[in-house]
């Protein structure tokens, strides 16, 4: 086994975490309960701005249940950037509607609003922007443009918290609804989990109601109202998507962390950039003037002038143990997407897919380790 090996992620739960967690579960209740409504709470304190935040188990579900309380369903497009991944489009296919791919900038790895408003036809119904590695899209211009032609946005913001555009924070900058993730690998985590943003009323009580099976009550009131706790209505054929309180305790205590972990990985993503700045690579896209990054992923794109091609630099790394990434093979790529693409080309996500990879990037990450990436990087590419 090589010396030393650093993985691509560590999650970084400490005594904390674990004492929420076992409180929870000495407590009795482990399923949607009190501390999965205080994490709701919490969360959408956080957030500001007045939205009402809605606790699933992932953000795949946040996705689902955002899309069918926008009403979408058969003969419905939506436009979905193809550098993503799958959970971004297949969504759609749940509720028989059409993703429709468009490319991604070179320069910030986001949606093309330009490619995006050429999309758009008399089926389009929603744009879903991701905010590619944790750098955010370009809200404003594409809030104009959903305005134009009177279109509703759902942002995949997996990689965006905490991120902000314009000073305003992900979650308000323009978007109808937002899906968050609470995944092992993401900037906090719940192991598994995701949440649901909005400002919009309506749309929070349809996804409250579809969330768990379509009952008409919330799930915490139907079990500690001691009036009527087994009176409930099945108004909607719904969906399994609550979060457990095991999950939420774990939440609450990262959630109060997640600033402290931003500051973590922007010390070591400016660490990285200085390190590799005279190497035949691309940095990782910035922040816009005026937003901020979650730096959520690190991806560096070799250039024609690296020595070795991404899957040998790959190889290279595996060998001496360091942990890699690829974010992401786009879905025009995919054995089943590539049947909705027809004859359009997608240079730029081509393009980007044959350079990058994402290299270690955690909150816990030694300097040892990243100075064992950064000379093992260096080493292969010739600096």
């Amino acid at each position: 086994m090589t010396a030393n090996p650093v993985p691509f992620f560590r999650p970084s739960i400490g005594e904390e975490e674990i004492a929420a967690v076992t409180e929870c579960l000495r407590s009795g209740w482990l399923t949607t309960g009190p501390k999965a409504h205080a994490f709701e709470e919490a969360f959408a304190a956080y957030i500001g701005g007045g939205v009402t935040a809605i606790a699933v188990n992932s953000a795949t579900a946040a996705l689902h249940l955002g899309l069918e309380a926008l009403g979408i369903g058969p003969g419905d497009e939506v436009i979905v950037p193809t550098l993503t991944f799958t959970a971004t489009a297949e969504v759609v296919r749940y509720l028989g509607a059409t993703p429709v791919f468009v490319d991604v900038e070179a320069e910030s790895l986001c949606i093309d609003l330009a490619l995006t408003e050429a999309a758009i036809s008399e089926r389009t119904r929603v744009i879903m922007p991701v905010h590619f590695a944790g750098r955010m899209c370009d809200m404003t211009g594409l809030r104009a443009l959903a305005d134009r032609h009177g279109l509703r946005i759902l942002d995949d913001a997996a990689h965006a918290l905490p991120a902000s555009h314009q000073g305003v924070s992900v979650g308000l900058a323009g978007a109808d609804v937002t899906s968050f993730s609470f995944y092992a690998n993401k900037t906090m985590t719940t192991g598994e989990g995701g949440m649901l943003v909005t400002r919009d009323a309506d749309l929070a009580a349809r996804v409250r109601v579809m969330r768990l099976h379509g009952i008409d009550r919330d799930v915490f009131n139907r079990f500690s109202d001691p009036r009527a706790g087994w009176v409930y209505d099945v108004v909607a054929p719904g969906f399994k998507y609550n979060l457990t309180d095991i999950a939420a305790a774990m939440g609450l205590v990262q959630l109060r962390r997640a600033d402290d972990f931003v500051a973590l990985r922007a010390g070591r993503v400016a660490r990285y950039d200085a390190a590799f700045a005279d190497l035949p690579v691309l940095l990782p896209p910035k922040a816009a003037e005026g937003d901020t990054h979650s730096h959520h992923l690190y991806i560096l794109r070799l250039t024609e002038a690296a020595p070795v091609s991404r899957d040998d630099f790959i190889l290279a790394l595996k060998a001496e143990g360091i942990g890699t990434s690829v974010h992401y093979r786009p879905l025009h790529q995919m054995t089943f997407w590539k049947d909705y693409c027809g004859n359009k080309t997608f240079p730029v996500a081509d393009a980007i897919f044959d350079t990058c990879v994402s290299l270690p990037l955690f909150m816990d990450m030694h300097d040892a380790e990243q100075e064992r990436v950064i000379a093992v990087v260096r080493q292969v590419l010739g600096g």
